[in-house]
């Protein structure tokens, strides 16, 4: 090897070594596993909407669906995240009809029909809240992969902690994505109309 080889052959094996640690760290943090969180995300359930009607994962097919997790005696959170929902469906104007959203309580012991009745009255009227026994609750909570814990107060009352996601399902029923609300109503909106 050559004096003008040499200083190559140096940065190939440097550049290749680099390449090799790269793919190793990549691999090691879980780079190459198959993404299955999409269909991890969802499943089988039965709940009731604030009218007494019955709604299944079943309901979700044929539109695009939006869905956040809360209860009705959440002190912030939860309302302001379904005032944000309320404002992208009137930004959606008439297409806000192809659209499924729903507010589904982690709370069963509180949020009976009749409690989520009063409290949608708040929001938009195509919002839907949807409530279950503890165990149509746990099932829901779980297929979600929602994070859902009673916190006791110093009062003897208590509280709910809480995923505070806004979930895109596609029309198929399939999670897409998170969805974000944390923008104007109207670019939210444009964005689930692509979903329609």
């Amino acid at each position: 090897m050559d004096k003008t080889t040499r200083p190559l052959a140096v940065i190939a094996a440097f550049g290749a070594s680099l390449v090799v640690g790269l793919l190793v760290t990549f691999w090691l943090v879980g780079g190459f596993k198959t993404v299955t969180a999409p269909a991890s995300i969802g499943g089988a359930f039965q709940l009731t909407d604030q009218s007494g009607q019955t709604v299944t994962e079943k309901s979700l097919l044929g539109k695009p669906t939006i869905i956040f997790f809360g209860f009705t005696h959440c002190p912030d959170v939860c309302p302001t995240s379904l005032f944000e929902m309320s404002e992208v469906l009137r930004a959606m104007g008439p297409d806000a009809a192809k659209l499924n959203a729903y507010f589904i309580s982690v709370d069963p012991e509180r949020d009976t029909v009749a409690a989520m009745k009063d409290y949608l009255s708040s929001f938009d009227p195509s919002l839907k809240g949807l409530t279950g026994t503890p165990e149509q609750i746990a099932q829901v909570v779980s297929g979600y992969r929602v994070y859902a814990k009673k916190v006791p107060l110093k009062d003897g009352d208590y509280t709910m902690d809480h995923t505070a996601l806004i979930y895109l399902m596609d029309r198929n029923g399939k999670f897409v994505k998170p969805f974000d609300l944390k923008r104007k109503p109207e670019e939210a909106a444009a964005e689930l109309k692509r979903y329609l």
